[in-house]
């Protein structure tokens, strides 16, 4: 237990005096009680959740005790201000609930209606609990500032009037955007806004469809953002509201980020209304897609087809993107995006637990030609398809034999990051070396309207986006199944091979013919100004070639949106290569974009990051003309060596470390031994590359058998 009382007698001493020192008619309506003004540090179960919190908690609940005249007449409010709420938390008055935190990681205040006669005269008890299973993971949460005040949360909430106007800098016409209302303290705060024909609400965020909002706030002092999304400027204004005062502002935004060519899409997007989870109707939602510039919105509800287009048509936005049908279908054994689907197409089976049941009726499905798997790292239903005990994250390889059909996979999620920011991205690299055509993929998988933001993660595909209201989907799909794709958590990486352009020919997705010993690669990193990229890294078949650090100073010597670019000549390989480049930043931790904590974190220590990625090119070192990748290459080394180990470690030394770590799967799969003297022997002989490359697969081979003989 851990209480946190005021003195029953003193408190209610010091609510007489006030009273007693108003005029009557104001009594009840000017009396407040500040009954907890500190964050109290709070934690429900055993282990700390982040290592930013203390090791130890105040306490696994907060209960505080004040002392009021008379029971309320009428309906009160209790503010409070909570940060970092993930799992459910109860309030209860006098032992009976009067609502619950809200679960979102943000720093927000609000207010919970309090019921008139639910504060009595003399003592009442105030408690904040968790409401989570005891199997549920440990979250730590601040919660406090807590106030009593004598009026309805309607009235708390409209003191004063805000109203916004958002456009475009450069043409002055209004433009959906988001509206994010922080107070003094930083802290998203509560306003009177409702979600309506054209507005999303939420405390401390107002989207607007129209580029308008008008809302009641507390009277106080303000910090007004408004954004749309990763392309677009942000605008921001200190206004402080007396009681009964209106104030209008004019905020004015810019597109920043330079993707011509390229349209915004978001494979990954949810609603409460046919999702049954999150808090997003399918009116908000069309509303958020606005209001974060998303160009190709995917609707992938779980087990069910939704079309947007009447949506969109009634909100007034379709005007702003091409909505596309889509499903997530949703197993027991993983989860997978599917697009385009036609009207009145069947809805997949999704109760098999056999990959090879669930792709065939996927690709069944009239029009479908994408199938994405989805946040392959995340625990479902007991099952993490890329965990070690399916996935050989060396060589990319299915242990259980499940067939690795989709064309499409996550590796940013930003409902659901990872702790390591480039842990997916490697699965994928993998995947490529194993020789699957798959294309990266940003997404949201936001079933909120503020919580996740929709588009957070998103990703750019090479095609015509002259209008974006008349998209041409089947060009879409096609570039994307091609892998003209860039990926984006707040940031982009492009990548040009031999002066040509990146997503076209020689670019992402290109098998690139080139002549000489040399290559020359460019990278240009590219953000808006309220992104800070740190670092750049250039991959050669999974592995890092280059790296180098972004120093702020230049970014300022760069045209608008460009952060970084360079040029590196590298040793053109005589075999084939997949480059990749990948742009890590800063975190965004304001109140207007504010970016995830891990969703199933793998440790306790954690840094936020913004993430670009390029897409994979090709480098056609053999000069053949056809994509090869590791695992070709590894095979024709080991029927060269006729399954003899040192000639195959021969056989290895001009390839890669990523061929040697095929050739190690495949050897050991065809019964040969990696143990043993012979095998010491050969390794001692090899280069370090082939060496290296073995090891990758024993480490991942081991991992494997350790998860498999706990289980």
């Amino acid at each position: 237990m851990h209480p946190f009382p005021l003195s029953s007698l003193a408190a209610f001493a010091v609510c007489l005096a006030a009273w007693g020192a108003l005029p009557e008619k104001m009594q009840a309506a000017e009396m407040q009680l500040a009954i907890e003004p500190r964050l109290v540090h709070l934690r429900s179960g055993e282990e700390r959740e982040w290592s930013s919190f203390p090791a130890a908690a105040q306490g696994s609940h907060l209960e505080v005790r004040f002392a009021w005249p008379a029971s309320n007449p009428g309906e009160y409010a209790l503010k409070l201000r909570q940060q970092d709420v993930k799992q459910p938390w109860r309030v209860l008055l006098n032992g009976q609930p009067l609502g619950e935190l809200i679960r979102d990681e943000a720093d927000l205040t609000h207010y919970l209606p309090v019921a008139a006669g639910r504060i009595v005269a003399g003592e009442n008890v105030l408690r904040i609990e968790s409401a989570a299973s005891a199997t549920s993971p440990s979250d730590d949460i601040r919660v406090g500032q807590l106030r009593i005040e004598p009026r309805g949360v309607r009235d708390a909430l409209s003191e004063a009037t805000l109203e916004i106007d958002v456009v475009d800098a450069e043409t002055s016409q209004p433009l959906p955007a988001r509206i994010t209302i922080a107070d003094a303290d930083g802290s998203r705060h509560a306003t009177a806004a409702v979600s309506g024909d054209q507005l999303a609400a939420r405390p401390g965020v107002v989207y607007t469809s129209n580029g308008r909002a008008r809302f009641s706030v507390p009277a106080g002092q303000y910090t007004i953002y408004a954004g749309r999304g990763f392309e677009y400027s942000l605008a921001q204004i200190e206004t402080t509201l007396a009681a009964g005062q209106t104030a209008k502002h004019r905020l004015a935004i810019r597109r920043e980020v330079p993707t011509p060519g390229y349209i915004a899409c978001d494979t990954h997007i949810h609603t409460v209304t046919f999702s049954g989870h999150g808090d997003a109707t399918i009116d908000e939602r069309m509303i958020t897609l606005a209001g974060e510039g998303i160009e190709l919105p995917i609707a992938t509800d779980h087990n069910v087809h939704i079309d947007y287009e009447s949506h969109a048509q009634r909100l007034g936005v379709r005007q702003y993107f091409t909505p596309v049908m889509g499903n997530e279908v949703t197993t027991p054994v993983g989860h997978f995006n599917i697009f385009p689907v036609q009207p009145g197409a069947r809805v997949p089976d999704h109760r098999s637990k056999e990959w090879s049941v669930t792709f065939d009726q996927i690709f069944a499905t009239p029009g479908v030609k994408v199938a994405i798997l989805n946040h392959a790292r995340d625990l479902h239903s007991g099952v993490r398809p890329f965990g070690p005990e399916r996935f050989n994250s060396a060589t990319g390889e299915n242990l259980a034999g499940w067939p690795m059909r989709f064309n499409g996979m996550e590796v940013i999620n930003s409902g659901a990051t990872q702790t390591d920011p480039l842990r997916l991205v490697h699965d994928w690299m993998a995947l490529l070396n194993r020789g699957y055509q798959v294309t990266p993929v940003g997404s949201s998988d936001s079933h909120d309207v503020a919580r996740y933001i929709v588009g957070q993660g998103r990703t750019y595909i090479r095609c015509d986006d002259a209008d974006v209201a008349r998209l041409d989907v089947a060009a879409a799909v096609e570039s994307f199944l091609q892998g003209r794709v860039l990926v984006s958590y707040g940031l982009l990486a492009e990548l040009t091979v031999g002066g040509k352009v990146v997503g076209g020919k020689h670019g992402s997705g290109e098998l690139a013919a080139l002549a000489g010993d040399e290559v020359e690669v460019a990278v240009r990193v590219l953000g808006p100004h309220w992104t800070q990229a740190t670092h750049v890294h250039l991959y050669a078949n999974g592995q890092l070639l280059r790296e180098e650090a972004i120093l702020p100073a230049a970014i300022g010597e760069l045209p608008t949106g460009v952060q970084w670019q360079q040029s590196w000549k590298i040793p053109l390989p005589k075999h084939d290569v997949h480059l990749v480049a990948i742009a890590l930043g800063k975190g965004i931790d304001g109140p207007h974009w504010t970016t995830a904590k891990p969703y199933q974190p793998t440790s306790p220590a954690w840094q936020p990051y913004t993430l670009g990625l390029s897409g994979a090119v090709w480098l056609d070192g053999d000069g053949d003309g056809r994509r090869s990748s590791a695992r070709d290459y590894a095979e024709r080394a080991l029927t060269a060596a006729g399954g003899d180990l040192p000639k195959l470690v021969a056989a290895l030394a001009k390839y890669d470390q990523a061929t040697a770590a095929q050739a190690a799967h495949l050897f050991q799969s065809g019964g040969g031994r990696l143990a043993g003297e012979p095998f010491d022997r050969a390794l001692k002989t090899a280069p370090p590359h082939v060496s290296a490359g073995i090891r990758d697969f024993q480490k991942a081979w081991r991992d494997s058998e350790l998860v498999r003989d706990e289980n």
